[in-house]
């Protein structure tokens, strides 16, 4: 049994029992989250796709941690006018344990 949600913009493929990495939840570590936005589900009576989304399905996470990703460096530079910038970035990001898949 398998289902797709969407979040934050994207969407995952998630089983029970997965752990998944999903941009920032607003979300204490240890509490518990509801996606409604399932938009296909797999069980066994058969395969479910959502027009957008199936209805009364929904998928229950467990809130592992939150974090951030690993640095990405970002450098600029104009060739012969002495101009180098360099920024650095951290993606911040919550991670998920699926619970229990419902529909």
């Amino acid at each position: 049994m398998f289902a797709v949600i969407e979040t934050g913009g994207k969407q995952y493929k998630v089983n029970e029992g997965d752990i998944i990495f999903v941009e920032k939840l607003e979300v204490e570590a240890g509490a518990k989250v509801e996606f409604d936005r399932v938009l296909a589900l797999s069980t066994a009576d058969g395969f479910k796709v959502g027009n957008p989304v199936v209805d009364g399905a929904k998928v229950t996470a467990n809130v592992v941690k939150n974090g951030k990703a690993k640095k990405v460096v970002v450098m600029t530079y104009k060739p012969k006018k002495n101009e180098k910038k360099k920024n650095g970035h951290r993606q911040p990001y919550t991670k998920l344990q699926i619970e229990k898949i419902e529909g």
